[in-house]
Order: structure tokens, then C-alpha cells, then sequence
């Protein structure tokens, strides 16, 4: 009985099967039970016990050697058929078996209830003797925390379909993850300048991927708006195009407070009804961009679609265990991508985690081991490492 999984009941309850309710019922008196299954069990183990001695010294007399084998008799059929053998049943199939015990174990309790609060009352008495609490609220204890949840979820290969199981433990994952861990930082958005040549604008819409684009007028910092570029092409259909044309086109920009929590930012776009949103630090600069696409990624996986040129989607080793990447890719999706543990509690790109590990400007060709990774820089721009070589970590003999 104590061994059934009570969420396992509680969805057999709620399909409606009798049992369960019974079953339910039972665990949400634990106290009662225990003392009326341990009261039971006492009460037959001990007249099992005396009324076999009786019969044994009946049929062959009282002496100390009839003594012996009725009690060591008695006590290895009890631990056979009374001990062993029905907890081994009862780990092995316990719902089936809760069920059917509890045809039975519902009226005990019931009908010894007045026996049974006589003796809880007496070890209630004894634990307040000793300075222990009683433990009353058996449903709190069966409560999972979220580790132990994960846990489980992690252990239900046959139950869960391994997509299924991996947005689970990704809704999981998300607690601890704020916008600026997917974030596309500022140095790689595609945006429009207003002060540019309308040719320069329109050859930049025309080789556009993305349906949205931020506009800004001379400095990324100076957002202006957000184009929908289906309309800047309906102007260009109409030959409408100018720099006023689109500015009108443009729709208010939304920002999003730099280190807000992404399940939180999913929140938000929900209910501000937007998909794109610019992350400002507590100074309103421009830190990076984050979309609606972007947070569910993280919950379901890569999508298919990339934009021309995007690095990321051809990310995998080469034959030779090696790998040249760029230096502001982000660090937790080279992990993703590629299947190594590179430390995300820091800098969030690959030039940034290099910085911090050297506490220097590096030069180019200079090699370092970062989480078993081993890493050579193959070219530096000014404060920036531009590429790096990458080469699969060793698996480790057991």
C-alpha cells in the first residue's frame, strides 16, 4: 500500500476507477492505517504463534525441543508467507494490489478506529516525550520539488517520447536563463540607417531574410522604429520609396530591460502582442535583439530556417576532431551544437569566455584548454578574437 505511486492514483482516481478512490483515501489517513496494518499484523503474528506452541506441545509434549522447532517453524513460515513474499508482490505490482487490499483495509480501519486512537494516542504521547514531532501531513512529504521532478522525467525513457522529454526538461532550464543568454548581441543585428542613400537602404531591404528589421538614424543606439519590410517593399512596388515614406511605415519600437528572466520575456510577449524586442542595459543602450522565435528555441530546439551566411547551421566537426568558429559565437550554443560542456555562468560568447580565461589580448595562435576543450586562436581584430580552432574533447576511459 505505502509503496503505489500516489500520482499514478490520482490519475487512475480521476479516470474514475473505484479503487483508486479507495486507495486515496486510505493514504490521505496514513496514521490509521499504519497503526491498523502494524496492529493486525502484531495481533496474527502472535496468535499464529501461540496457537501452533499449543498444538505442537498437545501432539508432542512439553519438552524444549518441541519448543524450538514450533517456534522456529512458525517464524520462517511468517517471514516467508507474513514478511518476504507479500512485500516482494507488493513492490512489484502495487497499484493492482493496493486496490485489492483496500476491500479490505477500509473497513478494518473503520471498524478499529476507537482501538486504533487509544494506541496513537499513546505514541503520540511517547514522541512528544522525546522531542519529535508527529508527522501529520503525509501529501507534503510525497511533494516533489522540481530536482526530483527532473529526475523522474530523466528515468521515463519507456514513458515519454524522447522530443517530449527534452521540452520538459528545457521549461526546466529556462528558470535560470534571462534574455541575454539568446540574445542576437548588437554587433551582429541587421538594421537600417535613416541617414543612409535610399539605393543603400533599398539594396539592403532587397537582400533582407528577416520580416523585421530595427531602424535607427546614425546610431544603433538612436532606435527610431521597427519596419515590417513587406511594407517597405509595397512602397518600392508603388515607387513610393523615400526616406520619409519610410519612416511613416515605421512602428514603436519595444525594449526590453537587460537580465530579465526569458520565461518572464515569454510572458511579456505574450501579452504585449509582439514578437521583437530590443535589450537595453540600465544605461538604454543597445545591449542586443531578442525574438519570439528565439525563446521558443530554447524550449523545442533548433527550426530549420536560417538566414544566408548564418555560420550556426553548418556547425559540426571535422574529420580531423576539429573545428574553426567565430569568435562572438555564443557559448551555449557552440555546447549545444557540438556536444561539449564549455562554462556558462560567465561570459556568454566565445571571445568574451577567451578574455576572461587569459585576462589578456591575446595574439593570434596562442592555444588554451578551456573544460577539456583544447583551443587555438587563429586571428584577432583589434579587441576582438575573430576566429578560434576548436578540437573535440577526449573521451575519458573508465
Amino acid at each position: 500500500m505505502m509503496a503505489v505511486n500516489r500520482y499514478r492514483i490520482r490519475h487512475l482516481a480521476q479516470q474514475g476507477r473505484p479503487g483508486a478512490h479507495r486507495v486515496l483515501a486510505l493514504l490521505n489517513q496514513t496514521d490509521r492505517l499504519l497503526a491498523t496494518i502494524l496492529l493486525g499484523n502484531n495481533l496474527v503474528n502472535a496468535a499464529l504463534t501461540a496457537l501452533v506452541t499449543a498444538l505442537a506441545i498437545q501432539s508432542f509434549g512439553n519438552n524444549d525441543t518441541v519448543l524450538a522447532i514450533a517456534t522456529a517453524l512458525v517464524a520462517l513460515a511468517i517471514i516467508i508467507f507474513a514478511e518476504i513474499t507479500p512485500k516482494i508482490l507488493g513492490a512489484s505490482r502495487p497499484e493492482p494490489i493496493a486496490m485489492a487490499t483496500s476491500l479490505v483495509l477500509m473497513p478494518l480501519v473503520r471498524f478499529g478506529y476507537p482501538l486504533v486512537m487509544v494506541i496513537n494516542g499513546l505514541v503520540s504521547g511517547l514522541i512528544r516525550v522525546i522531542g519529535l514531532r508527529k508527522l501529520t501531513e503525509p501529501s507534503q512529504q510525497q511533494a516533489m520539488s522540481p530536482q526530483e521532478l527532473r529526475t523522474a522525467i530523466l528515468e521515463s525513457t519507456r514513458l515519454i517520447p524522447s522530443k517530449h522529454r527534452s521540452i520538459m526538461l528545457n521549461l526546466f532550464d529556462i528558470e535560470d536563463l534571462t534574455v541575454n543568454d539568446v540574445m542576437v548581441p548588437r554587433n551582429r543585428i541587421e538594421a537600417l540607417d535613416l541617414e543612409s542613400e535610399t539605393q543603400t537602404l533599398i539594396d539592403q531591404l532587397t537582400t533582407c531574410f528577416h520580416n523585421k528589421l530595427p531602424v535607427y538614424a546614425g546610431d544603433l543606439h538612436n532606435i527610431v522604429g521597427i519596419l515590417h519590410v513587406r511594407k517597405a517593399m509595397a512602397l518600392l512596388s508603388r515607387n513610393e520609396f523615400t526616406h520619409e515614406t519610410l519612416r511613416d511605415a515605421l512602428i514603436e519600437p519595444y525594449f526590453v530591460p537587460g537580465g530579465t528572466p526569458l520565461f518572464t520575456q515569454l510572458q511579456y510577449f505574450q501579452e504585449n502582442k509582439q514578437r521583437i524586442g530590443l535589450i537595453v542595459d540600465e544605461y538604454g543602450e543597445i545591449e542586443g535583439l531578442v525574438t519570439l522565435e528565439d525563446i521558443i528555441e530554447e524550449l523545442v530546439g533548433e527550426f530549420t530556417t536560417h538566414a544566408p551566411g548564418d555560420q550556426s547551421t553548418g556547425m559540426r566537426w571535422e574529420e580531423d576532431g576539429t573545428i574553426i568558429v567565430d569568435g562572438t559565437a555564443p557559448v551555449r550554443e557552440l555546447n549545444r551544437r557540438l556536444g561539449i560542456q564549455l562554462p556558462t555562468d560567465g561570459a556568454r560568447t566565445l571571445n568574451g569566455l577567451l578574455l576572461e580565461t587569459l585576462e589578456d589580448l591575446p595574439d593570434a595562435h596562442v592555444s588554451v584548454k578551456i573544460a577539456d576543450v583544447p583551443m587555438e586562436i587563429l586571428q584577432t581584430q583589434g579587441r576582438l578574437i575573430r576566429r578560434v580552432r576548436l578540437g573535440r574533447p577526449q573521451t575519458k576511459a573508465i
